[in-house]
């Protein structure tokens, strides 16, 4: 069992923290109203998950996933980086101006990646990127593709990434399915790769897809 603390009580991160808790994790989530939140929670026969501040869900655990908007998560996250030393963050967000349509637009760090500057921002954190390349509902259900999709995976450190892989098979990815492109330049690629998908959306709607390695 690993202390997970996730960023973001959106549809993506009260996706992840379902499966992880379900998972057997320890699973926190960091959220602006944690009060509200574990009301509603308790409401239904759910996973056991807690809810804190950010600042708590980060502190206490020993994974951080961030899951909040990507366009604003690097302010956000330099104001953890005592919370943050010495933990793996994995990164499932991208970062992009919205478009006229609320689309993603354009990104935001054009040239580099925001796994790259929240890495620079979080010298002592193992940032790894992953995740980020689907909708967040193939993130806990890859295996409701007809296709095997790809979860790549970017960072510096190994262990890292090995732990991080970990938490994918428990998310149901299968290790075939595993990418590691490298060190955590190699973000800038797979968060480029969100340009494809406004496009993607406005022709087929919500329907799950992953954009995915052929061999």
């Amino acid at each position: 069992m690993t202390t997970i603390g996730i960023l973001g009580a959106g549809r993506v991160g009260s996706s992840l923290a379902r499966k992880l808790a379900s998972a057997g994790h320890d699973v926190t989530v960091g959220c602006r109203t944690p009060d509200e939140r574990a009301a509603a929670h308790a409401a239904g026969p759910r996973p056991v998950i807690a809810f804190a501040d950010q600042r708590t869900a980060a502190a206490t655990a020993d994974i951080v996933v961030h899951a909040t908007p990507g366009d604003t998560a690097l302010e956000r996250l330099r104001a953890f980086r005592a919370e943050l030393a010495g933990k793996i963050l994995v990164d499932v967000s991208n970062a992009t101006h919205e478009a006229p349509d609320r689309m993603p637009g354009d990104l935001v760090h054009p040239g580099s990646s925001l796994a790259e500057r929240l890495q620079e921002a979080l010298p002592t954190t193992h940032v790894v990127k992953t995740l980020n390349t689907m909708l967040f509902t193939v993130m806990t259900a890859p295996d409701t593709l007809s296709t095997p999709p790809t979860a790549y995976l970017s960072g510096n450190d190994e262990a890292a990434k090995e732990a991080v892989a970990g938490l994918l098979a428990d998310l149901g990815w299968h290790r075939t399915w595993i990418e590691d492109l490298g060190d955590i330049t190699t973000a800038r690629a797979t968060e480029a790769l969100v340009l494809l998908v406004p496009h993607i959306l406005r022709r087929h709607g919500f329907t799950p897809f992953a954009v995915s390695l052929a061999r």
